[in-house]
């Protein structure tokens, strides 16, 4: 009982909101259409938990076995930096919640589509297993994507394309193009958030030579970039609101933009990388707090 403290946060619980607000999101465009299932809805939500856990477990351990997490860090120091978990330790765990995982997205799966659909419990079996690869890779390993500036196609196409349209099909068993531009705003913030995180550790990255993309492009390159990612996500957002108009409500994700936009703001006057910190909660809320205004906005 002594470590739970320091494995809760190894889990990294203030990530989970942002993990889920694309089932949020998927799931409010299914019960709209008169596709939604508590069951489903409850497994989509721990399998996404699950599977974020796991991506931070191993971010840890990848990050601390290459010694990327060292003083030059900014942010709040991990488990392995600290020496309170091993590394022998970390794996093990690893291990564990990859087995979750399986469990969780076997359940998932045989919940959406039973023995009826067996195309598609194919296509999200093989997605599972991408998602849990995707989790361990980022960080860990002699080939982490996350060390060659690809974390944040992974956080697009996972947080997003996969999180919003992957949940919607499990519902109603079919694509629709109402998914798409929600899907999208979801993955350009949360690789905003990717962003902002890399910029925010971008020293002690080209110090420890990983080579995130915000190493790759130098600060003010990266401040553009973050500027295209988020003002991106209101343009997109803005046209789903118009394109599917139903009642006033639907723009109540508006108010989200407030943040978003103050945002901003902070990120363009920022001179100091350290300054960034408080900026990813911030980011990361607004994000879940946008899925949570679309989603009820929509269902209004």
């Amino acid at each position: 009982m002594s470590k739970l403290k320091y494995w809760v946060q190894a889990a990294r619980l203030r990530t989970l909101p942002l993990s889920v607000s694309g089932i949020i999101v998927g799931s409010s465009l299914a019960a709209y259409n008169g596709f939604f299932d508590w069951q489903i809805f409850i497994l989509a939500i721990l399998t996404t938990i699950s599977l974020q856990v796991l991506s931070n477990f191993a971010n840890d351990y990848g990050d601390g076995v290459k010694g990327t997490d060292n003083e030059d860090r900014i942010g709040p120091e991990r488990a392995l930096q600290s020496g309170k978990i091993s590394a022998e330790e970390m794996l093990e765990v690893i291990k564990i919640n990859i087995l979750v995982c399986i469990v969780l997205s076997f359940g998932l799966i045989y919940s959406a589509f039973g023995s009826k659909h067996l195309l598609y419990a194919l296509i999200f079996f093989v997605m599972g297993l991408l998602s849990i690869y995707a989790a361990i890779k980022y960080t860990m390993g002699s080939n982490a994507y996350g060390y060659r500036g690809l974390g944040d196609v992974f956080v697009f196409l996972f947080f997003g394309l996969v999180s919003v349209i992957g949940s919607y099909v499990l519902y109603s068993k079919q694509i629709d193009h109402v998914a798409f531009l929600p899907a999208c705003t979801l993955g350009l913030l949360s690789a905003a958030v990717l962003n902002l995180n890399n910029m925010r550790d971008i020293e002690s990255d080209r110090k420890a030579e990983k080579n995130t993309l915000v190493v790759k492009l130098g600060s003010v390159k990266a401040k553009k970039y973050h500027y295209f990612l988020i003002l991106s996500a209101i343009v997109l957002s803005t046209l789903y609101g118009i394109l599917y108009y139903n009642s006033v409500f639907n723009f109540l994700f508006f108010i989200a933009y407030i943040p978003l936009f103050v945002h901003l703001k902070t990120v363009k006057n920022n001179t100091e990388p350290v300054a960034l910190d408080p900026e990813l909660k911030k980011l990361a809320l607004t994000t879940f707090f946008l899925a949570v205004l679309l989603a009820v906005g929509h269902l209004l």
